[in-house]
């Protein structure tokens, strides 16, 4: 409501500097008209009238001229009443001047308040007011005129017929001043409408946007499981080689030959667990034979060995509680965390001015385990966060372009979400959430 109220008191500065403008040249237009009236019905007052006539119009022009300045702006409805009061000011002196009671000026006030009522934004007590003070001008020229009591008829007469224009003005006044409130509130409410419906666009197109995201995610599921069937024959016979080949006795007798081996059979064995992290797009949840408990200390361990070459020279902190023990598929938390290691080894590889630095913390509650992960980096620019999980989206700060939304999809999978926090040119931090051991399984 306090907002309403305030955008009706400044739609009602704009009607009154408008209205103003146009009822103050109208003004002046009457009052240089009115100079034939002197010259036919009192050529002995022609000069004298005509002189006071051009000084109120004057008077009116530099009022007018004056809405240019904001101060004079914001004094508009003072200025609107002292220049109205000059108007019926020159009246009642013409009044007192000619015949009085029987002047045939009398008019004139009534113009002036049927430019009130109808014409000028006035409150209902403002007309009031203007109207009592015109009575009180034609009473005291009638009252100072010299035939005050010979034309005492007309004077009530003419009194009877200005009360009558004053209650007139009033009652103008009044339906359009409630008028205005009613179009004001109309156009509140639609402003309100208009708002209302721009959020509603809003929140539609971030339904669509998610929508899409939903369909890349499938589209990108689909093309996991096809990955998944076409790759894993050649990297099983590729594994049944290595074993083969490190079995053999020439190889066990050749320590380097066995530790090339051995890093190759790693490598292949990675890339099973990256190819089969994929398959949480192709399928809704995870299987219930591979839903077990697992140390996360340990995983986290195996995490920080596959990404050692990438993380030589970070300085690494963990922090975690002495229990670790959580519920879900330890190679794909493997991949999440090698996932969120990798992408923070390439942001601090762009740093040089300070030691880098990667944070792993974990804290226990309410029956689940908060893992954050975080890296003194070039942190993440304020625009590219919302869009940080999406598939094949890549920036200068993310080397990843499809690893952060299979992450995300994994955590959800475990029940858990996967979270980002940034300040730029300052750090980065991924967090997550697993279920704990001892509280109820996925």
């Amino acid at each position: 409501m306090i907002s309403f109220f305030s955008t009706n008191q400044d739609h009602l500065k704009e009607f009154r500097l408008t209205d103003f403008k146009a009822a103050a040249i109208f003004a002046v237009f009457l009052i240089l008209i009115g100079s034939g009236l002197d010259y036919f019905l009192y050529p002995e007052y022609f000069a004298v009238f005509t002189t006071a006539r051009a000084i109120n119009c004057i008077f009116i022009l530099i009022v007018y001229g004056s809405l240019k300045i904001r101060f004079f702006i914001k004094k508009i409805k003072i200025l609107t009443l002292i220049w109205l009061a000059s108007i019926q000011l020159m009246i009642g002196w013409m009044i007192w001047k000619t015949a009085g009671p029987s002047s045939i000026y009398f008019a004139g006030l009534n113009l002036a308040l049927y430019g009130v009522g109808v014409i000028l934004p006035f409150t209902l007590f403002q007309t009031v007011g203007f109207g009592l003070f015109t009575y009180f001008i034609y009473f005291s020229a009638c009252y100072l005129s010299s035939n005050f009591l010979v034309n005492i008829d007309q004077f009530l007469g003419h009194s009877i017929f200005l009360i009558l224009s004053i209650l007139l003005s009033t009652f103008c006044v009044y339906f359009n001043e409630r008028e205005r409130k009613q179009i004001f509130l109309l156009q509140h409410e639609l402003s309100q409408k208009n708002l209302n419906l721009e959020q509603t666009t809003k929140s539609l197109t971030q339904i669509k946007n998610h929508m899409l995201q939903q369909e890349k995610m499938a589209a990108l599921g689909t093309l996991s499981g096809g990955l998944l069937y076409e790759a894993s024959n050649p990297l099983n016979y590729s594994l049944m080689a290595l074993d083969a080949a490190i079995d053999n006795q020439v190889v066990k007798n050749n320590s380097d030959l066995q530790e090339n081996l051995g890093d190759a059979k790693k490598g292949i064995q990675r890339i099973q667990e990256i190819i089969s992290s994929l398959k949480t797009f192709a399928y809704q949840k995870f299987s219930k034979d591979n839903n077990r408990t697992f140390l996360l200390e340990k995983t986290i361990g195996s995490a920080l060995h596959l990404t050692g070459f990438k993380l030589k020279g970070i300085k690494k902190i963990i922090d975690l509680p002495q229990d670790t023990h959580v519920h879900g598929v330890e190679s794909a938390i493997i991949s999440v965390l090698v996932n969120l290691f990798s992408n923070s080894a390439f942001a601090l590889s762009k740093v040089t001015h300070k030691e880098r630095c990667l944070e792993i913390r974990g804290e226990l509650k309410e029956g689940r385990l908060y893992i954050s992960v975080r890296d003194n980096g070039p942190g993440i620019k304020p625009e590219d966060l919302p869009k940080i999980f999406e598939p094949f989206f890549m920036t200068e700060d993310v080397e990843q372009g499809v690893g952060l939304s299979v992450s995300h999809s994994i955590i959800q999978r475990h029940g858990g979400s996967l979270r980002v926090s940034s300040e730029y040119g300052a750090w980065t931090e991924f967090s997550f959430d697993l279920s704990l051991a001892s509280s109820k399984t996925l």
